[in-house]
C-alpha cells in the first residue's frame, strides 16, 4: 500500500503526506456536495420522476461543472488550488480537443 501511495504521489507531484490527504479531502467534499445537492436540485427542476436519460442528461449538465467548481472551491479552502487549477486546466484542453474532434 505504501508503493502504491508513492508511485501516485510521484505521477501526479504531491510532495508531501498531508498535501496528499488535503487533496483526497478536497475530492470527498466536492463529492458530498454533489451527492446532496443533487435532490434537492432534481426536485426544483421537476425532473426528480422523470426518464433515466433526463436525469442522466441533467446529470451531465448540471454537476459535471459543479463539481468541478467545488473541486477548486474546497481544493482553495485546503490550499491546494494550484493541484487542482491544473487538473482543470489539463480536463479543459482534453474536452476542447475532444469537442473540436467531434465538430468536424
Amino acid at each position: 500500500m505504501k508503493n502504491f501511495l508513492q508511485n501516485v504521489k510521484r505521477k501526479y507531484q504531491i510532495k508531501s503526506d498531508l498535501d496528499f490527504a488535503l487533496i483526497v479531502t478536497a475530492f470527498s467534499l466536492a463529492g458530498l456536495n454533489v451527492s446532496f445537492t443533487r435532490p434537492r436540485i432534481f426536485q426544483w427542476l421537476g425532473i426528480s420522476h422523470s426518464a433515466w436519460w433526463v436525469k442522466t442528461l441533467a446529470f451531465l449538465l448540471l454537476f459535471f461543472p459543479l463539481y468541478q467548481l467545488s473541486t477548486l472551491l474546497y481544493g482553495s479552502l485546503l490550499g491546494q488550488f494550484s493541484f487542482f487549477w491544473e487538473r482543470q486546466k489539463k480536463l479543459g484542453r482534453f474536452l476542447r480537443r475532444k469537442l473540436l474532434r467531434v465538430g468536424n
